[in-house]
C-alpha cells in the first residue's frame, strides 16, 4: 500500500489485538485499538480511521449496535471478526452495516485480501457524515464527540456523552428508561432508574440556562426522557 492509511481495530481479545496490530504494522496502516464497543465509537470519531476490524462479542455491546450507531454518522468501511460462523449472525451483520464478514479462525492471507479490497473500495472521495444537533445555544457533534455551548466546549465524561447521545438521536421523541439504562450502562442496569435521575440533573446543570427548570433535557416521570433538539442541515464532508 503506497499511502499510509488507518485502521480502527476494536477487539478485546489481547493475542488477537496483537496478531492484528502487527500484521497491519507490516503492511505499512497506522493502526489504532479499542477493547470496548463504545470506546471504538469514539476512537472512530476522533481518530477517522480508514477502516474498522469489528469483533462482535465485545464486553459492553454487541458488535451490531456498534454497527448502528456507526451508521448513524459514518460509512466507513466495516470489516467484522467475528468466531460466530452462523449465517444468521452473518446476515444480521451486514444488515446492520458491516461491509464484510470473516469468520475466526481466519488465515493472514485472506485478512489482508479482503483488508485491501475494502480499502481499494473506499478509495478517492470518501463522504462522512457529521450530523450536528442543536438545542437552545447547546450543539452536539457525535462524530466528533465534541458539545458546545454558546461557542465553548462543555467537557462531559463519557456516561454523560453517551446518555446526550441516546437522547438528541430520538430527536425529540421519548427514549424509555429501560432503553436507554441498556444503551448507557448495559444490559445488566436496566432496572437503576436513579442512574438516569443522577445524570439527568448533571447534563442539565452543564447544559441548560435554568437547570431546575428545565427547556430541552426533559424527564418523563416512570416513562423515559427526551431532549427536545433538531438536527442541523451540514453537508457531507469529503476527504480525499
Amino acid at each position: 500500500m503506497d499511502e499510509r492509511r488507518s485502521v480502527l481495530v476494536v477487539e478485546d481479545d489481547k493475542a488477537i489485538l496483537r496478531l492484528l496490530r502487527d500484521v497491519f504494522e507490516h503492511e505499512n496502516l497506522g493502526v489504532y485499538e479499542a477493547v470496548t464497543g463504545r470506546l471504538g465509537l469514539v476512537e472512530a470519531g476522533s481518530r477517522r480511521p480508514d477502516l474498522v476490524v469489528l469483533d462482535l462479542g465485545l464486553p459492553d455491546i454487541d458488535g451490531k449496535d456498534f454497527l448502528k450507531e456507526l451508521r448513524c454518522w459514518s460509512d466507513t468501511p466495516v470489516l467484522v471478526l467475528s468466531a460466530r460462523g452462523a449465517e444468521t449472525e452473518k446476515v444480521a451483520a451486514l444488515d446492520h452495516g458491516a461491509d464484510d464478514y470473516l469468520v475466526k479462525p481466519f488465515g493472514v492471507p485472506e485478512l489482508l485480501a479482503r483488508l485491501r479490497a475494502l480499502l481499494r473500495r473506499s478509495e478517492g472521495v470518501r463522504t462522512e457524515y457529521r450530523p450536528l444537533y442543536r438545542f437552545g445555544d447547546v450543539v452536539v457533534d457525535l462524530a466528533g464527540h465534541t458539545v458546545r455551548r454558546q461557542g465553548e466546549v462543555v467537557h462531559l465524561t463519557q456516561v454523560e456523552f453517551r446518555l446526550l447521545s441516546e437522547l438528541v438521536k430520538a430527536e425529540g421523541r421519548i427514549v424509555v428508561q429501560s432503553q436507554i439504562l441498556r444503551q448507557v450502562w448495559g444490559p445488566g442496569h436496566t432496572g437503576h432508574t436513579h442512574y438516569l435521575r443522577i445524570y439527568m440533573a448533571h447534563l442539565r446543570k452543564k447544559l441548560e440556562a435554568n437547570p431546575s427548570v428545565p427547556e430541552y433535557l426533559l424527564t418523563e416521570i416512570g416513562v423515559g426522557c427526551r431532549c427536545l433538539c433538531e438536527q442541523m442541515e451540514e453537508a457531507p464532508k469529503a476527504d480525499a
